[in-house]
């Protein structure tokens, strides 16, 4: 979980790959409006994500050995859509400062979400609570180290 540009899609799927789970992109599970919405500059609503977290909730339940999957679960309200389907849902907080989470994302080419959502997604962002199944890990460790880490907790 993370804003965008923290790295879900890449730590996800080195995760994935550590695990032997597989991985998701919680991006490609958008509904197209969703899609359109904030390729057009204009941030997600509740209501907007709520089908979305659903459909995340329901992929993970039904992987009966487990999963990965990369979904910024930004607010303590939209992990608990999902996990009020898959109530055993970890999750692992990629979590950097505004400033480097915004040059990552000016670089990126050929993602929907433009630059001007990052300040919405930083508003939005809730960290995870004490009771919450969960770890934070800084985004300065390289993807890889990463990986490693939340692979760690997920086996402690």
């Amino acid at each position: 979980m993370g804003v965008s540009s923290c790295g879900k899609s890449t730590v996800g799927a080195l995760l994935a790959e550590r695990t032997g789970l597989p991985f998701r992109d919680g991006d490609d599970m958008h509904p197209a409006a969703n899609v359109t919405k904030m390729a057009a500059g204009h941030a997600l609503t509740d209501a907007d994500r709520k089908p979305w977290l659903e459909s995340i909730g329901e992929y993970l339940a039904h992987a009966e050995d487990g999963a990965v999957v990369g979904c910024s679960a930004l607010k303590r309200s939209y992990r608990d859509i999902i996990r009020a389907a898959a109530p055993d849902t970890v999750f692992i907080h990629l979590a950097g400062s505004y400033d480097l989470l915004k040059a990552r994302m000016s670089r990126r080419e050929g993602h929907f979400m433009p630059v001007s959502l990052l300040d919405s997604q930083f508003d939005t962002l809730e960290q995870l609570e004490d009771d919450e199944a969960g770890i934070t890990l800084d985004v300065v460790a390289s993807p890889a180290q990463l990986a490693e880490e939340a692979s760690e907790f997920l086996r402690g």
